[in-house]
Order: C-alpha cells, then structure tokens, then sequence
C-alpha cells in the first residue's frame, strides 16, 4: 500500500475524533499486521469500493467508546452501549470514513463507504485476504483507537 493513501485516513481519524467527540487525540507510528485482534474491544466495520477497495476495521475500548458516544450525544451519561450508543459509535466512524474518502479523491482515488457495522465480542479475530494489515494508532486518554486498513488497489 502506498504510504500517501495513508495520510487521508491519519488526517480523517485525528481531525474527527478530536472535533466530534470533543477529545484530545494523539497520533502513533503507524505498523503492519496479519489480523485485527478484538479482545474486550469494539470493532466498527466500513467496507469501501471504488479505484480502492477494502474494509477499515476502527477498534476501541469499551470505556472509550461510552466515553465518545457520550460526548456525541451532548453529554448524556453512557453506562451501557445500548443501541443509541453504538449508532453514535457508527457515525463517528461513517464521519472518519467518508472524510478520509474526500481526502483519497485528491490521491487519485475514487472510493464509495458502506453502512458501519458494529463487532463486540470476546477475543474476536478479523482477518483478511489482504497480505497486510496497516494499523494507525491514537491514543486518547491512556486508551487506544486503532484505524486498521485492510485495503487491496
């Protein structure tokens, strides 16, 4: 994967996390991986077609994203990730997508986004037929977010 068809998706994940859920979000290296490990996470799933195809899998903590949901529903406190609460999660990931989308278009790249879908489990394991996974990381608040693109050209 070329490292420019990244910069959309860093650019995308920091500017909407910070704005829409209100938070300070700080950017890692991003690395390779062969699978998306959830654990006790969630895991939002967005496919996307176009010039360049693929799924982009957002993980989060469980406390992060009460936290986030909370923050996008003007405070509301968020004790369980009820349906409302997972649809706030959705959107957060609909808006990091469709905004990295905007951004491809200036690389070239021509992509529509599906409907979010929404994993949460225990020790889930999503793998793909891509050769490699490349994860981008930020942190918030001694927490995780993990935008990992599964991405074929």
């Amino acid at each position: 994967m070329k490292e420019e068809l990244v910069k959309p998706f860093v650019k995308s994940g920091k500017e909407i996390i910070s704005q829409v859920a209100n938070i300070e979000v700080t950017q890692k290296d991003f690395y390779f991986k062969k699978e998306v490990v959830l654990k006790d996470n969630i895991g939002i799933i967005i496919g996307m077609t176009g010039t360049l195809k693929g799924q982009v899998v957002i993980s989060l903590t469980e406390d992060i994203a009460k936290k986030i949901a909370s923050n996008m529903m003007g405070g509301m406190p968020v004790a369980v990730l009820d349906e409302m609460a997972k649809s706030a999660i959705c959107e957060l990931g609909n808006m990091i997508l469709g905004n990295a989308a905007v951004g491809l278009y200036d690389f070239g790249a021509s992509v529509d986004i599906t409907p979010p879908s929404v994993l949460q489990g225990n020790h889930m394991v999503y793998t793909s037929s891509s050769p490699e996974i490349m994860c981008v990381p930020f942190e918030i608040e001694e927490n995780q977010i993990e935008l990992n693109l599964l991405l074929e050209k």
